[in-house]
């Protein structure tokens, strides 16, 4: 019998990224899929979340197209977001939000709202975009910890 634990078990922030990584798997936008994960201060996983439609809006009746009158910004709920109104718990004040790209202005919003106290980030691509810049300002201003996320360079393959 062994006297010590495993020692290449996936750390909370793996767990939690990576959660947030399977969860942005489940959207069906054909360009953008984005995961978020709400955790407690005690680890515990709160809520889940993706970009799509709201429910009772096929996503196969409405459109995916970015540009034009009629495009999907019109219709889709960011992750976090989607996240924040997926929790029927109660209260998510002191928790933290993991997601697969940095949250925007309008999710930035309902983060700060919510009361959820630290954003752990895999992506910033549009960290010059308006939108981002407004969102960090708000959420520094706010006193929300911002946390870029730092892949251990381990690769996990799920057999599904």
């Amino acid at each position: 019998m062994s006297s010590s634990k495993r020692e290449d078990f996936i750390g909370w922030d793996e767990y939690f990224m990576g959660v947030a990584m399977l969860s942005a798997m489940r959207s069906k936008d054909p360009n953008t899929q984005v995961g978020a994960c709400i955790v407690s201060p005690e680890h515990k996983i709160l809520s889940m979340g993706y970009n799509g439609f709201p429910t009772g809006c096929s996503d196969d009746e409405f459109t995916w197209e970015r540009d034009g009158e009629d495009n999907k910004y019109f219709y889709s709920t960011h992750s976090e977001l989607n996240a924040i109104l997926n929790y029927r718990g109660g209260s998510i004040e002191g928790a933290s939000i993991f997601v697969t790209l940095f949250p925007c202005n309008e999710c930035a919003k309902a983060i700060i709202q919510s009361g959820i106290k630290e954003v752990v980030y895999a992506d910033d691509k549009y960290s010059m975009t308006p939108g981002v810049i407004a969102s960090k300002k708000m959420l520094n201003a706010a006193g929300i910890k911002l946390r870029r996320y730092v892949p251990k360079g381990r690769q996990i393959i799920l057999d599904l």
